[in-house]
């Protein structure tokens, strides 16, 4: 199967999870979503990830996000491993688990790389929109944690440029300035950044974040 590519339409699928059944586009509803992978449960790196999501919940919830969770272990599984994670973390899981034991899910979103490892998922992330659509992928080694705090951050510049005409630039924040998109004219641009913008080259116009 092709890999999923960015506006695709992020595949619906029905699964047992930590939280009962659920079919993901109604799980979903009108939030944003993000869907992230494991290799397996009962594993160092996994076990300090998941804390870190469950202390960040209330971050993804003001953003409108849903988080959910996948491996390709059975539901008895995560939930042993889950007191585990409470025990070692501090963090009690306030998300759903997939239980992916059949690898439908994993081989739907092509989450098992063969070259890294033919039985277990490679960590993945997929970042999906309101309208389905697969925003935003990452995809890192089975032995490198991720950094849920820079998921925050390119989250907050994927809302923030679907509503605006304006891109982010490196090391971007919530609150700093922003790059006008080069599909806006300066004239057009007067109008729509009242804040204006200093215009270090024709390309490169820099303005205040403009919902701030």
């Amino acid at each position: 199967m092709a890999a999923l590519r960015l506006g695709d339409t992020a595949p619906n699928f029905s699964a047992k999870t930590t939280e009962g059944q659920i079919m993901f586009h109604e799980w979903l509803g009108d939030k944003w979503g993000v869907l992230f992978s494991h290799p397996a449960d009962f594993t160092p790196v996994c076990t300090t990830e998941l804390g870190m999501v469950a202390k960040l919940k209330d971050e993804f919830d003001k953003r409108n996000v849903k988080v959910i969770g996948l491996s390709v272990d059975p539901v008895d599984s995560h939930e042993k491993w889950l007191e585990d994670i409470f025990e070692t973390q501090g963090a009690r899981i306030n998300f759903p688990m997939i239980a992916d034991d059949d690898k439908y899910v994993a081989s739907l979103y092509d989450m098992i790389h063969p070259n890294a490892d033919d039985k277990l998922t490679v960590r993945s992330v997929f970042v999906i929109g309101p309208d389905k659509k697969i925003k935003l992928t990452l995809t890192y080694p089975a032995s490198t944690g991720r950094d849920f705090y820079e998921i925050l951050r390119a989250i907050d510049s994927l809302q923030l440029t679907s509503s605006y005409g304006v891109a982010t630039p490196v090391n971007w924040r919530d609150g700093d300035d922003c790059i006008i998109v080069n599909s806006i004219n300066d004239e057009e641009a007067i109008k729509r950044f009242p804040k204006g913008f200093i215009k270090v080259k024709p390309y490169l116009r820099i303005t205040p974040q403009p919902n701030k």
